[in-house]
């Protein structure tokens, strides 16, 4: 067992006024820019504010004998999370989802900096009530994720849901193997598989728009909704197969029939597997879970 004091990382991305000021280099030529197309600086500086609130409020509440780091969302790829690690995801609720596929059972705190402007799904919490959350670490819930397995060994893991399409947002084509063992050959705007938690997100969108949607899994249950996306009909492509459930031990199989796919999770799109013509890859309930206190 291992005799380190935890580890806090805070994960955060940079707020709108970072990323204004990194284009823009001044607030001067920022609030110019922002001016000429009918909005102001005042609304984006008060949204940092609330960031930069919350993250020292955050900061305060670690215990001084405990290890800290920071990463911001675009690093995680590269960020090594250890054991250990308790992780405190500040923004909004697609943050937790960024993160949960680097972790292997790390607790993760969600903290809202603008409660009321977040749903609040994912991150629950105020800053203020971390200090309580990190002394007691207990209770919470175990969030089922989804995988993505190349058939090279490559896999990716999402919280939310997997895309799989064209890179270039051009038609997809693909065999598709349904968990029943039904085959289709297609051309879509791809396919997303997504779990209980992402239920309430893109699954959700699509959702609406269909007659027949698969009942939504709870973020609990060891099973994942699937979507064909504007699947056409040819002579040489079906769309019969757009939309089911999938439940723990199937599989979803796409074989690429397009030079370039990709697959990526949480719309982390700079963190995806690439498929190439005659390459297989299958999804399904993942081992892992997320610890989401």
């Amino acid at each position: 067992m291992s005799t380190l004091t935890p580890r806090v990382v805070v994960v955060s991305r940079r707020s709108e006024l970072d990323e204004l000021l990194a284009r823009h280099g001044t607030r001067g030529a920022a609030a110019f820019f922002l001016r000429e197309r009918g909005r102001d600086l005042d609304e984006v500086t008060a949204r940092h504010a609330a960031l930069t609130t919350a993250l020292t409020t955050v900061g305060a509440a670690i215990p001084a004998d405990w290890r800290r780091g920071h990463v911001e969302r675009a690093d995680l790829p590269r960020f090594l999370f250890a054991p250990e690690d308790v992780v405190i995801a500040v923004g909004q609720d697609g943050l937790v989802a960024n993160v949960a596929k680097y972790l292997s059972g790390q607790p993760v705190i969600g903290v809202d900096p603008e409660p009321g402007r977040n749903a609040g799904v994912l991150v629950r919490h105020a800053a203020g009530s971390v200090a309580a959350l990190l002394r007691s670490r207990d209770g919470g819930e175990d969030r089922t994720m989804v995988v993505a397995r190349l058939d090279d060994g490559q896999q990716l893991l999402g919280l939310n849901e997997i895309y799989i399409g064209h890179a270039g947002h051009q038609s997809a084509r693909y065999l598709l193997t349904t968990p029943d063992g039904a085959r289709e050959r297609q051309s879509s705007s791809g396919l997303i598989v997504g779990t209980g938690t992402g239920a309430t997100g893109w699954c959700a969108s699509i959702a609406r728009e269909r007659a027949a949607a698969p009942t939504m899994p709870s973020p609990q249950d060891q099973s994942l909704c699937w979507y064909v996306r504007e699947a056409w009909s040819s002579p040489a492509t079906g769309a019969t197969q757009v939309a089911g459930l999938l439940r723990a031990g199937g599989h979803l199989e796409v074989s690429s029939e397009s030079e370039r796919l990709v697959a990526f999770a949480d719309g982390l799109e700079s963190d995806a597997l690439q498929l190439t013509w005659g390459q297989r890859i299958t999804v399904t309930v993942a081992d892992r879970r997320l610890r989401l206190l």
